[in-house]
This record gives structure tokens, sequence and C-alpha cells, in this order.
């Protein structure tokens, strides 16, 4: 019987999609959090079959976990489950080691059969991301500016990029000739919309997107 941890932040959603894997006769959830730190403590104690994961946690985006928790756990199976479905996050989750993506609205059926579906070795992706996924192949794995990131303005993003690269927020200034407070407040409004905490964790995310 394939055990999981669920990882979602949302308390209402969390305790509904514990009930719905729990009352299958062939899954078991071992452990639910809503904390990236939750998430990896989970992994390493349980050692789980299956992490279901939401992209957007309380301390921060679940990107920044999803390769340590490979590492704490290696024979763990990675279900992203989560309302974003823009390119970046697809794309990001892809490369930090998702063996399937499937959205929010999802039916209860269609999410027992994701989780099933990885717990087993197979991957399983809805199909908007599908959709994502092929298009990133045939334009030759680059997304297009305005989909990476798209809750960021257009200087937010290069913000990001420069960030991405090593810059410091002092060099950044100096960079656009703007005051080290703007760029700041550029730098607060990047962590805010990412739903991040810290520089790194938005540094991470930017590389695992492409956006350098």
């Amino acid at each position: 019987m394939p055990t999981i941890i669920v990882a979602e932040d949302h308390p209402m959603f969390r305790e509904a999609l514990v009930a719905l894997l729990d009352g299958q006769p062939e899954t078991r959830v071992v452990a639910a959090t809503d904390t990236v730190a939750g998430l990896l403590a989970a992994a390493t104690e349980h050692r789980p079959d299956v992490a279901v994961v939401d992209l957007s946690l309380a301390d921060g985006s679940a990107l920044t976990a999803l390769r340590p928790l490979r590492t704490e756990a290696p024979s763990c199976r990675i279900l992203v489950l989560t309302a974003a479905d823009e390119d970046a996050a697809v794309y990001a989750a892809l490369r930090a080691g998702a063996h399937g993506y499937v959205l929010k609205s999802s039916s209860p059926t269609e999410i027992v059969r994701a989780v099933e579906t990885v717990a087993v070795g197979d991957g399983l992706y809805a199909g908007a991301v599908v959709e994502r996924i092929t298009r990133h192949l045939t334009t030759g794995g680059r997304a297009s500016s305005t989909s990476v990131f798209p809750q960021l303005t257009s200087r937010e993003r290069d913000v990001l990029a420069l960030m991405a690269q090593g810059m410091s927020n002092a060099q950044i200034a100096d960079h656009y000739v703007l005051s080290l407070k703007t760029i700041r407040n550029h730098v607060s409004n990047v962590l805010a919309k990412l739903g991040v905490a810290t520089r790194a964790e938005a540094i991470v995310a930017a590389r695992e997107a492409g956006l350098t």
C-alpha cells in the first residue's frame, strides 16, 4: 500500500485531500503539513512512496524543497497538485524533479488516479500542462518572456533575472541608475509575488524557470 505525505497550506483543502486519499483502499496518508520545513521533515521521517505537494506553502515556495526532498527520500515520487498553471511554474516543477503535475480544479477521481499512477512509477500531467510541455519542446525549450512569472511587472522580472545572475541590490541599482531604495522595493515586491520568504528562494525559483 503506497504511503503518502501531503503538503498543502489551505486547511480545508488539506483536510479534504487527506480524507480523500485515506478513504481509498490502496493509499495511506502518513503525514500532512502546510510548510516547506514540514514537508522535508516528513519525507525524512516517513520515507513515503508519494509526496503530494502544492507549490505555494505557508513558509515559501515548495520548488525550493523538491530537490532536497528527492535527496532525503530518493524513492519518493512527487506529484504537484496546485492551482498554478502558468508556464514558469510548470517548467520549474519539472526541472526540480516532479513526476506529475495536476491542477486543483481536477475532480477527486482524477486526483486519486494521479496519485496512484505516480505511485507505480508512471508520470501523469493535466491536459493543460501537457500542452505547455509540448509547446516548450517545440519552441526549443524557451518560454516567452511574458510567460515566465507573469505576475511580475517587466521591471520586476528584469530585477529578478539580475538577482539570479548574482547581482546585489547595489549592483542592480547601478545597472539601472536607480536608487537603492527603489531596487529594494522591487525585490520586496518580487518576493511577495513569488510567495517566497527569502532572496535565496527567489533566486532558486528564477534559475529553475530559466530566467537568467
